[in-house]
């Protein structure tokens, strides 16, 4: 059978549920989301009180910080009903996720009069943390069941990459590709693949590693605040760590979880690490009086006002009362803290003998034994196990990777002599002449893994569309480099310049390596070039710093050298295409905006952010957004004001989208460029679509750009002076303000004209110069380096 989703159905409308609608829906699926009625209503009364539940949960889901939603938009394909009254709608759609309260008889109840609704093609999945998948929908026939699986979402679903899938007995092969398949490209997700066993992969150790890491600290005397210090970055994890992990998640979720884990694994050997005495006192304790984390404002941490000022107060362990910050310090955390890599970091710690150290080789030897001995019990393949870890939690390595790190044959004797056993498996790999989990080829690129089934290395297949720069130079493919960037043959005759300065900062040597790129690019062996890199951040713009020390003619030649670079790939011989993602603040928008084409990662926080600093975009910046937002209008010979107040708005206000789809709203992209759901395809992604561009690509010429001159500027000085009136912005803002409105009505010329692109960017470089020279825009550049933050525009 051949499936497809163009509609689907969410039931249960709480975070996770409206969560996963509104993932859906901003993925262009068409989405139902239903919930109970609410109490005190009957069949017949008006929609919006029937349904007040499921409406109200949509609302605070709407207000959530973080955005849930990639865009105000992606309401549109979200309609809502009640499961007394809708269900009959299931009929309709394509895949049906259940994801009501974790309780078995009201999922299987539920689960039952889907089965009497939906079609004989229709995908029918719940969304559980780790109840059977097999009980849910037992006694439900053949037919049904061979539809059914487990679909475990992460919360919140926008933002956590990781999907656990898991099949039970009954579940077609089938249906289990096509959702990996389907949740992979569409939702953008990391899927595992999970066996029907309790808490699956990402919950099993949450909760296992979560209480080993509480109870070693009972047992030895750390603090909250000890356990988060070493628990966090430092070894290669959020800066939630360990205890405030659980203020995030939800204390009472955490204790649920595993309370009801203790009973589901009778057969784990290592279980009684979720039933310690004074953990479970500690437990009952903060249930009983809601410390439950950040939903209640108290948990292990709670955040207070001490003369004035906000301190996050961490809880003593012993007395149950708050305490203020300590900032503890170890030896071995300041002399190990700035080593690169991560593994190697860890491997140093865990070889010292202080509190610090002491407490992370315990953890780790129960985390690494742990892990062995739950494959393949709970997966087939090790590498799940370390993704889940990756995707799942933000970690940079998974338990296995971390083990090559301090090497795995040293290890297991010393492991065993602590109490912490390891599984057969590992002792046999070894003793085979197996010395790692990961086999690396000669340049140092990871190419198979071992497996416990097979007894030996197998290859670990990657998606053709996943290119890493770090693969890319193991395997040679550097063509030129210099300390802020690098340009690789990404291979079909395709470019890609990679950047890898401090925060990807916009520098000298940045903007020599663009150059380099399009020296690259004329050669007739290739055909297009792509623009990105794999480091946290696309770009945050102009690094003011690097300029500033070749003085007014260093910022001016900064200013010349962006102009001339985003104008150049812009206009190249052959194409262009950018691939953004994440921050692509100031120059980095611009840059964003220069190629021929964009392929953006759903999450790109892109905007023009310079009158942070008290300047305005002098890239090219003003001048694109006039190009995207202001000529479609004029060469309509319609009302051009609406587009210059959009362009205005976004510079004025240093607005950024808060995803790729706002972005296009804003004008930031173009409505033929792509998004990708996917960070790990977005060079893949990117390369393809150049490829495509390069069949019948023709060099264009720089378009003239609609200069509205004189009126539209009066128009936009009036709103300022409202704004100002009104107590929303500056004398300041003002003087910025409307020096912007200057530079996008082309000067305020007297009539309306269409004029060279080169009008706006010489205007942008002038009044960015005018800036530099304001005393306030001196004393923002002052703070901001002797508070040794980054400059950037």
């Amino acid at each position: 059978m051949v499936y497809e989703i163009r509609k689907a159905a969410v039931i249960g409308s709480g975070t996770m549920g409206g969560g996963i609608a509104t993932l859906l829906a901003g993925v262009g699926v068409e989405t139902l989301l239903l919930d109970i009625p609410a109490q005190g209503t009957q069949p017949g009364d008006p929609p919006a009180k029937r349904n007040q539940i499921v409406l109200n949960n949509l609302k605070n889901l709407k207000k959530m910080r973080p955005p849930q939603l990639f865009s105000e938009s992606v309401m549109d394909l979200i309609s809502v009903g009640n499961i007394d009254d809708d269900l009959h709608k299931l009929a309709e759609v394509d895949w049906v996720i259940e994801v009501v309260i974790e309780k078995l008889d009201i999922k299987q109840n539920l689960m039952a009069k889907v089965a009497e609704v939906v079609r004989p093609d229709t995908i029918v999945s719940t969304n559980t943390s780790g109840l059977p998948i097999n009980k849910i929908a037992e006694h439900l026939g053949e037919d049904f069941t061979r539809r059914f699986l487990g679909t475990h979402f992460f919360n919140p679903p926008r933002y956590l990459h990781l999907l656990e899938v898991i099949p039970h007995d009954n579940t077609d092969p089938n249906v289990v590709e096509f959702i990996v398949d389907f949740a992979t490209h569409k939702l953008g997700k990391g899927v595992v693949i999970a066996k029907d066993k309790p808490n699956f992969i990402g919950n099993r150790f949450m909760s296992m590693v979560g209480m080993q890491a509480m109870n070693y600290a009972l047992d030895h005397g750390y603090t909250v605040e000890e356990v988060d210090a070493i628990t966090g970055p430092l070894i290669g994890r959020p800066k939630t760590a360990t205890f405030n992990l659980n203020d995030l998640v939800g204390f009472d979720v955490a204790v649920y979880v595993a309370r009801n884990l203790y009973d589901a694994i009778p057969d784990d050997p290592q279980r009684e690490v979720l039933n310690h005495p004074q953990a479970k006192k500690i437990a009952d304790y903060m249930l009983e009086n809601q410390m439950l984390g950040r939903k209640t404002d108290k948990g292990f941490y709670q955040m207070r006002k001490e003369g004035g000022k906000k301190e996050l107060w961490s809880l003593d362990l012993q007395t149950m009362e708050y305490v203020p910050p300590a900032n503890p310090q170890f030896d071995s955390v300041n002399k190990h803290r700035k080593v690169k890599p991560t593994a190697e970091r860890i491997r140093l710690m865990l070889n010292e003998d202080d509190r610090a150290g002491q407490y992370l080789w315990h953890h780790h030897a129960f985390y690494l034994a742990y892990a062995s001995n739950r494959v393949p019990e709970i997966t087939e393949s090790l590498v799940n196990v370390d993704n889940a870890q990756k995707w799942g939690f933000g970690h940079e390595l998974g338990p296995f990777e971390i083990w090559d790190a301090l090497g795995v044959k040293e290890t297991i004797p010393q492991f065993e002599e602590a109490g912490y056993p390891v599984a057969d498996w590992v002792k046999e790999m070894v003793a085979n002449g197996y010395e790692t989990f990961y086999k690396k080829n000669e340049a140092g690129k990871v190419v198979a893994y071992y497996s416990p089934q097979v007894k030996d290395y197998v290859p670990l297949e990657k998606h053709p569309l996943e290119i890493t720069v770090a693969d890319l130079k193991a395997d040679g493919k550097e063509l030129a480099g210099n300390e802020d960037g690098s340009v690789y043959d990404l291979g079909d005759g395709v470019l890609l310049w990679e950047f890898h300065s401090k925060q990807n900062t916009i520098t000298a040597k940045f903007v020599e390596m663009g150059w380099k790129a399009l020296d690259l690019l004329n050669d007739d062996a290739y055909v297009a070039l792509v623009i990105s890199n794999d480091a946290e951040r696309f770009s945050i713009g102009a690094n003011l710093a690097d300029a500033m020390m070749g003085g007014v003619e260093g910022i001016d030649a900064m200013i010349r050298g962006l102009q001339d670079l985003t104008q150049a790939l812009r206009y190249a011989p052959k194409p262009v295409v950018t691939a953004p993602f994440n921050m692509a603040l100031g120059g980095g928008a611009e840059l964003m905006m220069s190629g021929t084409a964009t392929v953006a990662h759903m999450e790109l926080y892109a905007g023009l952010v310079e009158v942070g600093v008290g300047l305005i975009p002098a890239g090219g910046g003003c001048k694109e957004l006039v190009r995207r937002l202001v000529n479609p209008l004029a060469e309509r010979a319609a009302y051009v004001l609406p587009g210059m107040q959009k362009a205005f708005e976004n510079i004025a206000t240093a607005k950024v989208s808060e995803s790729a789809l706002m972005a296009r709203e804003m004008g930031f992209l173009a409505p033929d460029d792509k998004i990708v759901m996917n960070r790990r395809f977005l060079i893949g992604e990117a390369k393809q679509h150049a490829l495509g561009l390069a069949k019948t690509y023709i060099q264009r010429k720089p378009e003239k750009v609609w200069a509205a001159g004189k009126e539209v500027y009066a128009a936009l000085l009036l709103a300022l002076e409202q704004f100002r009136e009104g107590g929303y912005a500056t004398e300041y803002d003002v003087f910025i303000g409307k020096k912007l409105a200057y530079i996008l009505t082309g000067g305020a010329l007297t009539e309306p004209q269409w004029v060279d692109q080169q009008l706006i960017l010489d205007l942008e470089r002038e009044v960015f110069m005018e800036l530099m020279m304001q005393e306030k825009t001196q004393e923002r550049v002052m703070y901001m380096l002797q508070n040794n933050k980054p400059l950037r525009n």
